[in-house]
């Protein structure tokens, strides 16, 4: 590894704030508007259960440019492009709150995406670079902090400013704070880039993103979107022939995209799969339980915002008891029976109706941000856990990647699911998110067969991964 820059007191001081409060405003942005749709939709003229696309259109360009941003970084300064990062955040923040159509909107959020698929990787790119390794793990610590306590104030201040204010607000919060944020990023952060010329991948990329797009506008497709079933197939198909041409492309290039050579190497690949199924369910809870409390339910929007709360504190209680669980079970063993346990209790949800007493429903929620908590460190550690040096930066990327792409995805599946099931009648809403969170459970505890083919031994000999992604 590179050896770390020489930065002033000064800047070593504050570059950690600096890169905490973009995490902050991304984590935040992410939750805080779940509790909003429902009232953004009214506003819109339009159905509260069709509001996925100004989700999914934010997650799709973070998952599209994340495998670019080390490449951008090191083509073009780390400084210019954290703080273009910072501004094309807070733009598409402005175009949110000005929007009067869900187009509109939807573009915004893309325009937020491009923002938001840079500010992370960059800043995290930055601190390893910038500090010995010897810190890595206390800098990293702080700066991911803000990152967990986004959801535990994004569901509650969300609800609040949509009761008490208008949802154009959850936008304009960000805007204060992203003109700081520029302002500081301008004046602290290091302009580092790569120390030789770096090539990408641009036929790789092209042709994973337009798989990427094609497979979740098919998705899309079956839920907000109405698109005949023929179109669907057709998008479907033309996703998954891309994805195959990127395989083919990448096993001749030299230096592909994302290596098909990781894949040789067993825990990655069960983690990465497991990844993306598991989290289709991780992914859909967000997007649905704020609709199903507020259009089911009849809950305000701040009482949504607040029922939410438990999900966020469970999970952030839970992250101590990750290693010394690993130590005892091992990642097979854990991720197994973790995996069981968190499709059995998305599954569950179905059983939530008017009647379910509010202390039941909040005793329900934390204990499933626990064993969803639970899951994501345990499968995202055992994806790098046997990665080399030279695999790792590769293997990171597209780790990142299939986050993303998972959770908009899930959140395709779920809005596709709510609308197959969903009648005419008012009455049938109630019936269609439990079967939606009855499917979508069934489909997170079969990830528990990928991750079934993990080594025994997996984790045992080592106990500590040097970049460990929580979320």
């Amino acid at each position: 590894m590179a050896e770390p820059v020489s930065l002033d007191a000064r800047t070593a001081r504050l570059l950690p704030w600096l890169v905490a409060v973009a995490f902050f405003m991304q984590a935040l942005d992410g939750t805080i508007l779940n509790t909003a749709l429902p009232a953004m939709a009214r506003d819109l003229a339009e159905d509260p259960l069709r509001m996925q696309s100004v989700i999914i259109a934010y997650m799709l360009t973070v998952a599209l440019l994340i495998p670019a941003s080390g490449w951008i970084a090191d083509r073009f300064g780390t400084r210019r492009v954290f703080f273009g990062a910072v501004l094309l955040f807070s733009l598409g923040s402005l175009f949110c709150s000005l929007s009067s159509t869900l187009p509109q909107l939807v573009g915004a959020r893309v325009v937020q995406g491009l923002g938001g698929a840079l500010m992370m990787p960059v800043g995290r790119l930055v601190v390893l670079r910038a500090y010995p390794r010897s810190e890595l793990v206390r800098i990293m610590s702080f700066i991911t902090l803000p990152g967990l306590l986004g959801p535990l104030i994004g569901p509650t201040l969300g609800g609040w400013l949509v009761e008490y204010v208008s949802w154009h607000w959850i936008f304009l919060i960000n805007i204060p704070v992203g003109l700081f944020g520029g302002l500081a990023a301008w004046r602290f952060m290091p302009d580092l880039r790569g120390s030789g010329p770096v090539r990408l991948d641009l036929v790789g990329f092209l042709l994973f993103g337009t798989a990427m797009v094609l497979i979740t506008i098919a998705l899309e497709g079956l839920g907000e979107l109405h698109l005949p079933h023929v179109r669907v197939m057709l998008l479907l198909l033309g996703g998954l022939a891309c994805l195959a041409a990127y395989w083919l492309h990448a096993v001749q290039m030299e230096s592909p995209l994302f290596a098909p050579s990781l894949f040789r190497t067993r825990t990655f690949a069960a983690g990465i799969l497991g990844n993306l199924f598991s989290r289709l369910g991780s992914g859909a809870l967000p997007f649905l339980t704020p609709l199903l409390l507020q259009v089911a339910l009849d809950y305000s929007p701040a009482k949504a915002g607040m029922t939410m709360i438990p999900l966020a504190i469970s999970a952030m209680l839970a992250k101590p008891l990750a290693k010394p669980l690993l130590d005892r079970l091992g990642y097979r063993r854990l991720l197994l029976g973790n995996t069981v346990l968190l499709g059995g209790m998305i599954a569950s949800l179905a059983l939530i109706d008017t009647d379910t007493p509010y202390p039941l429903l909040l005793l329900h929620l934390g204990a499933l941000g626990a064993v969803n908590s639970m899951q994501f460190t345990a499968m995202n550690t055992v994806t790098l856990l046997d990665l080399d040096d030279q695999q790792a930066s590769s293997g990171n990327s597209l780790l990142s990647v299939v986050m993303q792409l998972a959770m908009s995805l899930g959140v395709a599946v779920a809005a596709a699911l709510l609308g197959g099931f969903g009648k005419p009648d008012a009455e049938s809403v109630l019936e269609a998110f439990q079967a939606t969170y009855l499917c979508v459970g069934v489909l997170t505890l079969l990830a528990a067969a990928i991750f079934f083919q993990l080594p025994p031994d997996s984790g045992r000999a080592v106990h500590h991964v040097g970049r460990d992604i929580d979320e």
